[in-house]
C-alpha cells in the first residue's frame, strides 16, 4: 500500500518490526545467572554490551528493522539481514564478556527471549530475501556452506566462550562429539534401513492394488503412536531375542539401548518412503510407459529407465522428510539408553540446567535445518534435469 511519497509498506516488513521494536524496547538481550541452576536477572541490549558498541548495534538493528518496513530491493534487504544476524552473534558474545565478572567460573551469561526474537525476525527477512530471488539449488548449498563455515569461524575465535552453553560443552566435549555421532548413526542409519526396505515395498504397493491398502494403513497405524510408547512397546521382544537367539546379544540387540531407538525410528521412517514410492510411481504419465513398452524395453528396463528416474523427486522428497524426523525423533533414544545428543537435553531437564538442554537441542535443530536445506537443494536440481 502507498505510504506517502510513493514510499511502499511491506506486509512481511511489518511483521520483522513488530517482533524487533517488541526485543529491543520489552524483552531482555541476555540473562545472568551466579551460578548454572539458579534463576538469571534479565538484562537489557544496554546494560549487556559496554560503550559504544551498545548505542552502535542498537542503532544498527533499529536502521535495519526500518528498512524491513518498507519495500525495498531484495539484494539490500538480504546483505541488511545478514548484517543484523552478525551483529546479533558478535553482541551476543560480547554481553558474555561484559557481564561475567572477572574470574568468576560460576556465573552464566546466556541468550535471553530477545536474542531469540531478533534473530527470527531478521532470519525471516532474509529467508524471504532469498525466496524473491529463488537463488538455484546450487548457490543454497554454498549460502548453507558459507553459513556453516561462519559459525565454525566465530566458535573457534573464542568469541562466544563466555557463553554458557559453550561452558557446558567445555565440560562434556569428549561425550559430545561421542553422543553426536550416536545421534548421525541412529537417523542416518534407520534412514538407510528404511531406504533399502521401503522403495521395493512402495513398488509392490504400486504393482499390487490390494496389498496396497493393507500395507498403507498398518504403516499409518504405526505412525500414530507416540515415539516414547513405541520405544517402550519394543523393549520386551528385543530383550527376548536377546536373551533366547544366540548371537543376538553379541551384536547389539537388547532391550533397552540403541536396539529399540533403531527399531522404532526405522518403523517411522517407512510410511513416508513407501507412500512416496507408491505416488512417484502412480504419477508417471502412462504415455511415457506405453512409448517404452513400444520400443520393446522389457519390464525391467521400463523401471530402472523410465518409472523410477521419473519418479525419484516424489521419492527422494520422502527420503528428505524422514531425515529431517529422524534427527528429531533420535533425541528421545535417550530415555531408554540409546545415547545421541537427547542425553544432555534430558539431563540438563533434571538438573534444571536450561543451557545444558540447550547443548542438545542447538545442534538438533541445526542438524535438521540443515538436511532440510540440502536435500531441497538436491530435489530441485533432479526436478531441473528430469
Amino acid at each position: 500500500m502507498p505510504a506517502g511519497r510513493g514510499v511502499r509498506v511491506d506486509k512481511l516488513g511489518v511483521v520483522i518490526t513488530a517482533l524487533a521494536a517488541y526485543a529491543l524496547l520489552i524483552s531482555p538481550f541476555a540473562t545472568f545467572r551466579a551460578n548454572r541452576i539458579v534463576p538469571g536477572d534479565p538484562v537489557g541490549l544496554l546494560n549487556a554490551v559496554a560503550t559504544p558498541v551498545n548505542g552502535l548495534v542498537l542503532a544498527l538493528l533499529i536502521a535495519i528493522a526500518l528498512l524491513a518496513l518498507v519495500k525495498t530491493s531484495v539484494i539490500a534487504r538480504l546483505v541488511a539481514s545478514v548484517v543484523a544476524i552478525v551483529a546479533l552473534c558478535l553482541a551476543i558474545g560480547l554481553a558474555a564478556q561484559h557481564l561475567t565478572p572477572e574470574g568468576n567460573s560460576y556465573a552464566r551469561v546466556a541468550p535471553a527471549s530477545g536474542f531469540w526474537l531478533l534473530l527470527f525476525a531478521f532470519a525471516l527477512m532474509a529467508t524471504d530475501a532469498l525466496t524473491r530471488l529463488q537463488p538455484p539449488p546450487g548457490v543454497r548449498i554454498l549460502a548453507l556452506l558459507v553459513t556453516a563455515l561462519g559459525i565454525a569461524a566465530l566458535l573457534k575465535s573464542g568469541s562466544w566462550d563466555g557463553l554458557s552453553i559453550l561452558k557446558e560443552y567445555s565440560t562434556r566435549a569428549a561425550s559430545f562429539w561421542r553422543e553426536v555421532g550416536t545421534h548421525v548413526t541412529l537417523a542416518l542409519g534407520s534412514l538407510a534401513a528404511a531406504t533399502v526396505i521401503g522403495l521395493p515395498l512402495g513398488l509392490l504397493c504400486h504393482r499390487i492394488r490390494p496389498l496396497r491398502a493393507a500395507v498403507l494403513n498398518s504403516l499409518n497405524i504405526i505412525q500414530t503412536i507416540p515415539s516414547i510408547a513405541l520405544f517402550g512397546l519394543l523393549i520386551a521382544p528385543l530383550g527376548w531375542i536377546a536373551t533366547h537367539v544366540p548371537g543376538a546379544s553379541a551384536v547389539g540387540i537388547a532391550g533397552i539401548g540403541a536396539a529399540p531407538a533403531f527399531v522404532a525410528l526405522f518403523l517411522y521412517s517407512l510410511l513416508p518412503v513407501v507412500a512416496n514410492t507408491v505416488t512417484g510411481l502412480a504419477g508417471v504419465p502412462q504415455a511415457a510407459v506405453d512409448a517404452a513398452r513400444g520400443v520393446g524395453m522389457t519390464l525391467w528396463q521400463r523401471l530402472t529407465k523410465i518409472e523410477l528416474p521419473l519418479a525419484f523427486p516424489v521419492i527422494l522428497t520422502g527420503i528428505r522428510i524422514v531425515l529431517v524426523q529422524n534427527i528429531g525423533l533420535a533425541t528421545i533414544a535417550a530415555l531408554i539408553g540409546g545415547g545421541g545428543l537427547g542425553v544432555f537435553v534430558f539431563q540438563g531437564v533434571g538438573q534444571t540446567a536450561m543451557d545444558l538442554v540447550l547443548l542438545g537441542a542447538v545442534p538438533t535443530v541445526a542438524m535438521a535445518f540443515a538436511a532440510a536445506v540440502l536435500l531441497d537443494a538436491i530435489i530441485d536440481k533432479v526436478r531441473m534435469q528430469a
